[in-house]
């Protein structure tokens, strides 16, 4: 593979349509803000008149920002084209990787890279936690560390970390400019790029931190897929990790496990040791197809048990049983890390465990080292599985987005409700706040979710505020707000077939199983329902919330809200059920982003 060859050739294929979105200005029939088995489905209005149609939403107004920033934001504004075109570039000749530009011009050599000392990370489910536990690990042993992550949540600086913290705003926007001119300086007249997209330019602008910063390693999240990903630029990885697999990003990777193993398996270097968790025959035979292709050591994770017989539980940072997995895959990383750079506190082996002919080769079983222990221990990854106790709410976060990983999302969630403490008076009240973007199916998603028996869903876009002011980290310039707007109550409309249709058996509960068994996945004891639950469409995150929270949460506390929030008769009910509940229990999912606005609303301290 030619790292250098990084031109982007137009496609003669027409762009897709992206899925979800629908033409601005078209009308037709959709469902009402409130709940709409209590009210008809109005016409939607023109986009001019939604605003005064529906009190619950508001045009956004204008916003600023510094130059560098929206400088930055301009090349997140035709990202999804550029990347599209590459993409199918790349596919059409298998020698393209990396970026549009030549890492050359970004004032360092491909080579350059080597010296990073690079863990490369890929997968479909718990990449970035995973990233997380292996960050943490190694910087438990004095290393100094970079960590380059995807998406954001709240700010865009979060991407690139030293030391497990994103960079200040002075780091980068000193780096940001510093690669920015040394890029329009070296930019070929010719090619049909004039500048990286908006991933393509952080992954440079993180090497060039790393480099400049002179950090011990550096530990990558790949961004899709990974044979053409741009973060696969580097040549030499110290080690290779791929987590567990699973059915996203169809439109670029496949539609199939074997299709998306595939491409998860071009991070793979010969010679560079990789390994991966548990997965599916299929995929798993692709996974080491393609390493042996190319003379790469690829080892199978025993589970995190194996590394924990003869000691005590390790404890992790993060919740959920599926970390378990991501916990497993990066201390096998993270040690494999260490025996390649010297270092003799890398954890004693056990008793090895044969492999079975035919299938990959077990990695080896060992004690963590107390350092180890320690990094699982005080890992922190904000927005996956994440709670946050305040007053009489508890709000639970995770930005599942697949059907699989929303499986697991609901698992985290049904087992924590069946562990908290049940108040000794007063009602409780459960609240879905959801969004889905993109390719995603949100009627799988919703449906999933449909056995937690929420007393209310809200939809909302992934807006924090309607005044795009000191908000344009999270603002997405590709699509418009009516079309986010008609998404949402797309969402709403799926949730409310689920409840006509008379919801189906649970499919989280088990035949025979007895409610209290330690199996059980049971939601804990709460009131059956004798109505559908009450649904609502805010238009950003902020009147959802303030909606939710009704003044009773000790940290958000917004201005007053708008006139008219309230004025629909769900939200008017539900403000009163809210207000004298004794426990509110939110689960906040369905897009990382969604996540990363209720966390700038509820922590303001992570926009500073």
């Amino acid at each position: 593979m030619k790292a250098e060859a990084y031109q982007v050739r137009p496609s003669p294929r027409p762009l897709p349509t992206p899925p979800g979105t629908l033409p601005q200005g078209q009308g037709g029939k959709r469902p009402g803000l409130g709940n709409p088995s209590s009210s008809p489905s109005p016409l939607w209005p023109s986009p001019g008149q939604a605003w005064q149609r529906y009190p619950l939403c508001a045009p956004p107004s204008g916003g600023a920002g510094s130059p560098g920033m929206r400088r930055a934001r301009s090349l997140a504004t035709c990202w999804p084209v550029a990347e599209t075109l590459w993409w199918e570039a790349a596919m059409e000749e298998p020698g393209l990787s990396g970026c549009p530009l030549s890492a050359k011009t970004a004032s360092f050599q491909v080579e350059d890279l080597d010296q990073l000392n690079i863990i490369h990370i890929t997968g479909t489910k718990g990449k970035g936690s995973t990233c997380a536990f292996t960050e943490r690990i190694l910087r438990s042993y004095g290393l100094k560390t970079g960590f380059f992550s995807s998406p954001h949540l709240v700010q865009v600086r979060e991407r690139i970390r030293i030391n497990g913290q994103p960079i200040s705003s002075e780091l980068f926007t000193k780096h940001f400019w510093r690669l920015y001119h040394r890029l329009e300086e070296t930019k070929d007249d010719s090619s049909c790029v004039s500048m990286p997209g908006y991933f393509r330019f952080l992954t440079l602008m993180a090497f060039h931190v790393f480099l400049q910063e002179k950090v011990d390693l550096a530990v990558l999240e790949v961004g899709i897929g990974g044979a053409y990903d741009c973060t696969n630029i580097i040549r030499k990885p110290v080690v290779c990790g791929i987590t567990s697999l699973g059915i996203d990003h169809t439109g670029l990777l496949g539609d199939t496990m074997e299709k998306i193993a595939w491409q998860k398996g071009g991070i793979f270097k010969s010679g560079v040791p990789a390994f991966t968790v548990l997965q599916p025959d299929e995929p798993l035979a692709v996974l080491r197809d393609r390493a042996q292709q190319i003379s790469c050591p690829l080892y199978l994770c025993p589970p995190l048990q194996a590394l924990e017989e003869g000691g005590p539980p390790l404890t992790l940072g993060l919740e959920g049983e599926h970390q378990r997995s991501n916990a497993a895959l990066a201390l096998q990383v993270a040690r494999c890390w260490l025996q390649q750079k010297g270092y003799q506190d890398a954890g004693e082996l056990k008793a090895s465990r044969p492999s079975l002919p035919g299938q990959l080769p077990l990695a080896p079983v060992f004690q963590p080292t107390p350092r180890m222990q320690q990094g699982l221990r005080h890992t922190e990854w904000p927005g996956r599985t994440q709670l946050l106790r305040r007053g009489p709410l508890t709000w639970y976060l995770d930005g599942a987005h697949t059907t699989s990983s929303m499986q697991a999302c609901v698992r985290w969630f049904r087992q924590a409700l069946h562990r908290c403490e049940r108040p000794d008076s007063g009602s409780e009240v459960r609240v879905l706040l959801f969004n889905s973007t993109g390719d995603r199916d949100s009627a799988a998603l919703l449906k999933l979710l449909q056995p937690c028996q929420f007393d209310y869903a809200i939809f909302c876009p992934n807006l924090a505020e309607m005044a795009s002011t000191d908000n344009a980290d999270q603002q997405n310039f590709t699509v418009t707000l009516d079309q986010v707007l008609l998404r949402c109550l797309a969402h709403q409309q799926h949730w409310s077939r689920l409840h006509e249709e008379q919801v189906s058996p649970d499919p989280w509960s088990t035949p025979g199983q007895e409610q209290d068994g330690p199996a059980s996945l049971l939601l804990a004891p709460h009131p059956p329902h004798t109505h559908s639950a009450s649904s609502l469409v805010f238009s950003c995150i902020s009147h959802a919330l303030q909606w939710i929270t009704q003044g009773r949460d000790p940290l958000f506390q917004p201005p007053s809200p708008p006139r008219g929030l309230l004025a629909h008769p769900v939200a008017d009910s539900g403000a009163m059920v809210l207000q004298e509940a004794a426990a509110i229990h939110v689960l906040v999912t369905g897009s990382l982003h969604l996540v990363g606005g209720v966390l700038k609303l509820l922590e303001p301290s992570l926009s500073q």
